[in-house]
């Protein structure tokens, strides 16, 4: 088991979060998602090492922005 952490920009509400999470939790070798969205990180656990292009690019087709920490 591996998480990686990322912060992703624009969520403001449960829903947002939960558009986010849906997404994530489709990346294959994804195991769970948890999100703060007071500081806006996202966790991921995986199976194994995460394509973190693979991530932002699931974040940006929901109408989020993963962005530097």
């Amino acid at each position: 088991m591996s998480a990686s952490t990322y912060k992703v920009s624009g969520m403001t509400c449960s829903g947002c979060a939960g558009k986010v999470t849906a997404e994530i939790r489709k990346v294959a070798g994804v195991s769970s998602v948890d999100v703060d969205l007071a500081t806006g990180q996202v966790t991921v656990t995986s199976d194994g090492p995460l394509d973190d292009e693979q991530i932002r690019n699931v974040v940006e087709e929901v109408g989020y922005e993963v962005v530097p920490a």
